[in-house]
């Protein structure tokens, strides 16, 4: 089985991650058949990796700005039959691949995400629960623990089978991040618009195909947080225009009955206080979302 693994970047400032995980994908115990670093259609940044990024790395310009288009450019040249994304701030465990494309030998199998563990340039704040890990890109606490069909993956660490663009299109770049939009819906759009098409396609979760994503100071500093939180909101807003959320209510189910009584049997105030603040800023943006047009 072919694969093509897509990283994208719009900053010259990820260099050395960029590299740290090109590195990662060169020693996995299954190596892609090619790796494609799309970058924004900067001339500076196109000759920049042009000189850091070893040979073998096909690099090419994104058609647009934003990590939706980012994605389709990539998916567009990529000639295997299992195309996969990593974040550039992200790095695979030695057999990412290799456990990924287990899951593929089961044919109803359309996508393939797994387990993206935050790592952290400072100590985890204190006031963010792993339940909220989502916010920093990663699994999250009350996600699947084993292998499990779900609706979609997390962008840092998912696959699909090219054919699913085929059958499905591409992503959708109007809910896909974009500068300082903090946007987040297009993997979830896209999964969910795959299997509206294929009601038999299964989106599998697999804790063993792991990444381990950085999280810089600034994204643990609570300004971030509320500002993506506010995103996460609007993005279901969007979605919500086509598509039930019913994961989205059964998380906040999750979080409601199981993890806030927790948090106050453990008196653990500061993470309940990240909680409640993150909570209450998903609601504001989805408020917002629904109301713009």
């Amino acid at each position: 089985m072919i694969t093509s693994v897509i990283i994208s970047t719009y900053t010259e400032e990820r260099y050395n991650d960029v590299l740290k995980c090109i590195r990662l994908l060169r020693e996995q115990t299954h190596k892609p058949d090619e790796i494609i670093l799309v970058l924004d259609p900067v001339d500076e940044l196109i000759d920049f990796y042009s000189g850091v990024v070893p040979e073998c790395v096909k690099i090419v310009a994104s058609d647009g700005f934003g990590l939706s288009n980012a994605r389709n450019s990539g998916v567009k040249i990529a000639k295997g039959d299992v195309i996969a994304f990593i974040d550039d701030d992200a790095w695979p465990d030695h057999r990412w691949l290799e456990n990924m494309i287990k899951n593929y030998r089961d044919k109803k199998v359309w996508g393939v995400g797994g387990k993206i563990v935050p790592v952290f340039d400072e100590c985890r704040p204190r006031w963010l629960p792993e339940e909220l890990d989502w916010v920093v890109g990663c699994t999250y606490k009350g996600m699947p623990e084993r292998r499990s069909e779900v609706r979609n993956p997390i962008g840092a660490n998912m696959s699909f089978r090219k054919e699913a663009f085929e059958v499905a299109g591409l992503f959708r770049t109007e809910v896909g991040r974009y500068g300082k939009k903090l946007l987040s819906g297009e993997e979830a759009e896209f999964a969910m618009r795959l299997k509206k098409l294929i009601p038999s396609a299964k989106i599998v979760y697999d804790p063993e195909v792991v990444v381990y994503h950085r999280v810089p100071r600034n994204r643990a500093r609570l300004k971030y947080v509320l500002k993506r939180s506010y995103y996460e909101g609007y993005s279901k807003a969007l979605l919500a225009r086509e598509y039930p959320l019913k994961g989205e209510y059964n998380y906040l189910r999750y979080l409601i009955f199981k993890s806030i009584p927790d948090k106050v049997r453990r008196a653990s105030f500061l993470e309940l206080t990240g909680l409640l603040v993150v909570v209450l800023m998903v609601v504001v943006g989805n408020i917002v979302g629904r109301t713009i047009r």
